[in-house]
């Protein structure tokens, strides 16, 4: 098949990439910087720019199916997303895969998340759409500041569980549902890890993977805001992390599913397998 990967240098992009690709079909990987782009045998890099949603939409002639997800640091993933969803009605494409986050389908209307997803599930397209829990690479990305210079994962999460996943299960996740045209259709899926985990238990996983002596910090939302803030996200996307932070808190992401096992047919990772094939990033890249 001929597979279009919106975002694709993301950590979930990029993996769905490499499984296709190792399944040998043909990618055509959306980047709003094409030119950085690895060359690899199947892989045609194409301009995808959340700031100019027109661009590129005709690489969607050339394919069979289509990945979309929002990029982090936008808020208003209905204006990013939906040319590409009325560019793929208009082609007819043979399936398209959106990823949005858990519990999106409990959001008001008109919230740009929900409002993407009923623009595809209104599309009479063959759609899936995905809505993983937190990732688990957000520790020794996102987070992974505060872990280098105090031994420290600053979230405003109290001790509230979550079922976090690994972003190569989403990524896995998405492959079969892209190639899988006759199943699965017109279905939605939340995808989780097989466990929860309060951020207490995650920083004992990472203090015991590492011999660092890391170390949870319950902080307040409008620290984590400011911290957002000084890392240099948008006040809108600052508001949106604390928002989605405060329903984490609320134990809402504490549900397990098993999506993902279902349709890989493989055990999600455990968050202990993540922390020992990440261990280098909060060392310090030793």
């Amino acid at each position: 098949m001929k597979v279009f990967v919106y975002g694709a240098g993301g950590n979930v992009g990029q993996n769905v990439v490499q499984g296709l690709l190792a399944l040998g079909h043909e990618v055509f990987a959306g980047t709003r910087h094409p030119e950085k782009g690895k060359q690899q045998k199947g892989l045609t890099w194409v301009e995808a720019d959340a700031l100019a949603p027109e661009k590129g939409l005709n690489i969607l002639e050339k394919v069979d199916s289509a990945f979309f997800i929002s990029p982090p640091g936008y808020t208003n993933q209905y204006a990013i997303l939906s040319p590409w969803i009325e560019k793929a009605k208009q082609v007819s494409l043979k399936k398209v895969v959106l990823m949005t986050a858990m519990g999106v389908e409990f959001a008001p209307p008109e919230a740009p998340f929900r409002k993407t997803e009923i623009l595809l599930e209104s599309s009479g397209l063959n759609w899936n759409i995905i809505r993983p829990n937190w990732f688990m690479q957000n520790f020794h990305t996102f987070w992974v500041g505060g872990i280098l210079k105090d031994k420290k994962i600053y979230f405003p999460a109290g001790d509230a569980k979550t079922s976090f996943i690994d972003s190569r299960d989403i990524a896995s996740t998405a492959v079969q549902l892209l190639i899988g045209l006759d199943k699965n259709k017109a279905q939605s899926f939340t995808l989780t890890g097989k466990e929860t985990l309060t951020h207490s238990e995650v920083a004992t996983i990472l203090s015991q993977t590492t011999g660092l002596n890391i170390e949870y910090v319950n902080i307040t939302p409008e620290d984590f805001k400011a911290g957002l803030l000084s890392a240099g996200l948008p006040n809108d996307y600052s508001d949106f992390m604390v928002m989605i932070a405060g329903a984490l808190r609320d134990g809402h992401s504490s549900a397990i599913t098993d999506s993902v096992e279902k349709i890989t047919g493989k055990s999600p990772i455990a968050f202990q397998e993540y922390a020992k094939d990440n261990k280098s990033a909060w060392l310090g890249g030793k």
